[in-house]
């Protein structure tokens, strides 16, 4: 409990911080923006010249807005609200952003299984995104991310049902999720505009996010009030910390067409530190945003041992994702998102797929989300050779997220406060009933902290 007091109060100073930074700039701001056309309740951004605002523009374009920037180099609609706080200066503009969830959390509340565990943590992590302009057509970036789980979720990671990937003290991480490093991403990029419609950039990061998957779980709207990563995780977003990455990108208009090369093994158990940095996997994805409150993407990635526990192993992973926002007023909306992965290994043969549609209605102070997941795990996968005998068959496995929260206060200006209630129901293979119960449920209670939504 004193951790978690520690970190939440780190995070209350962070944005008293912030605040005094935005109102000592605002003065020299707000005359310079008022003539810039921003609906936000309506998030008309087609008439804005983004390029004459003082503000931010996207991270890697000065032309389309600052709302497209997912996690990494990804895309999310341009209808996307920002939960932040901003930073003006004179050349350089900043935003940090920040969630923390202080939860109880229960993953087999009727005790139907073997495999289930509760815990009291708080996963999080707190990203700042810091940029400047460059003579006429330049743009210069900094993109750093941080998470203390390791401190207040432990080295071995949360309990959470049915998750894979990873491993720590030489045995696989099934029935966790991992915590996330110290430093989640330290990167750099420059982008040169051609002109209004196009653009190219390189961006390096130690560590990074490459071009492969949606944005990751933390970053999308849609999942914004679940404290859990998907089930799913392995399977489409979980390169979002790579110790060595180097990523092409061109924009023409609104389409996209970027590749990587980066490390394809998962960050090791020391939570703390850096890893040795390699450049031995790729990828490729090409992302379209047919209209504002749309962004589509589909990509592929060679990975090259992603498991330190089974080094010989290489993974191909193919992913697309559908991302929808929709603002209702200044201060609701609906965000969701259907997102496909599959992994196939080298070793086996196999291809496994997932599914996962999220979806997440802001309303005012209240917020109803929900997901389905449905993902093929093997018994490998699931480190069940014995409970196997010997074969290691496919496994089918749906999980069924309800959630709600409510706004608290603004105890601190600028900052959300939201209890919240979620509950999941995991539908078990009928081989697996044995361990896990026919449909264990699983009950998390929480506080969650995190900026406001910027009001422009």
């Amino acid at each position: 409990m004193k951790a978690l007091l520690i970190t939440t109060a780190m995070l209350l100073a962070l944005s008293a911080s912030a605040q005094h930074q935005h109102h000592k700039t605002d003065s020299t701001s707000t005359s310079k923006m008022k003539d810039t056309t921003m609906q936000m309740d309506g998030m008309d951004m087609g008439t804005m010249q983004m390029d004459d605002m003082p503000g931010m523009t996207n991270q890697f374009s000065r032309t389309i807005p600052m709302n497209r920037d997912g996690s990494g180099t990804s895309w999310v609609p341009d209808e996307t609200p920002m939960n932040a706080y901003m930073i003006r200066g004179k050349k350089w503009m900043t935003m940090i952003h920040g969630n923390i969830f202080l939860r109880y959390n229960n993953q087999d509340l009727f005790n139907k299984g073997t495999r289930g565990a509760y815990k009291f943590d708080a996963p999080n992590y707190l990203m700042g995104m810091t940029q400047r302009k460059i003579g006429e057509h330049g743009l210069f970036s900094i993109n750093t991310m941080f998470s203390l789980d390791a401190f207040l979720v432990g080295n071995g990671g949360y309990p959470l049902l049915y998750q894979t990937g990873e491993s720590y003290k030489g045995n696989k991480l099934v029935d966790k999720q991992h915590p996330h490093d110290l430093f989640s991403e330290l990167s750099v990029a420059y982008t040169q505009q051609f002109s209004k419609k196009t653009d190219l950039y390189f961006s390096f990061g130690y560590p990074g996010e490459p071009a492969l998957g949606p944005p990751v779980f933390m970053h999308r709207l849609s999942a914004a009030n679940n404290p859990d990563a998907p089930l799913s995780h392995h399977y489409a977003d979980a390169t979002h910390i790579t110790f060595g990455v180097a990523t092409l990108g061109f924009r023409v208009s609104d389409f996209k067409i970027e590749g990587s090369t980066f490390k394809g093994r998962e960050p090791d158990e020391f939570r703390y530190g850096f890893d040795v940095m390699k450049f031995d996997s790729y990828s490729i994805r090409l992302s379209y945003n047919p209209s504002k409150e749309w962004a589509l993407q589909v990509s592929n990635g060679w990975i090259h041992s992603p498991e330190e526990i089974e080094p010989a192993q290489n993974v191909k992973r193919f992913t697309a994702s559908a991302i929808h926002t929709k603002m209702l007023n200044a201060d609701s909306y609906i965000a969701t998102s259907l997102v496909y992965g599959q992994n196939h290994y080298s070793d086996n043969g196999k291809t496994l797929p997932s599914a996962l549609l999220e979806s997440n209605l802001q309303f005012h102070k209240n917020a109803f989300y929900g997901k389905y997941e449905f993902v093929q795990k093997d018994a490998d996968e699931l480190d069940l050779e014995n409970h196997a005998t010997g074969y290691n068959p496919n496994y089918n496995i749906n999980a069924f997220t309800l959630g709600y929260n409510r706004q608290l206060g603004n105890w601190i200006k600028n900052t959300d406060f939201r209890a919240g209630l979620q509950g999941t129901v995991n539908v078990s293979p009928t081989a697996l009933q044995s361990l896990y119960g026919t449909a264990p449920i699983g009950l998390e209670v929480y506080l969650r902290i995190s900026p406001s939504i910027i009001k422009m």
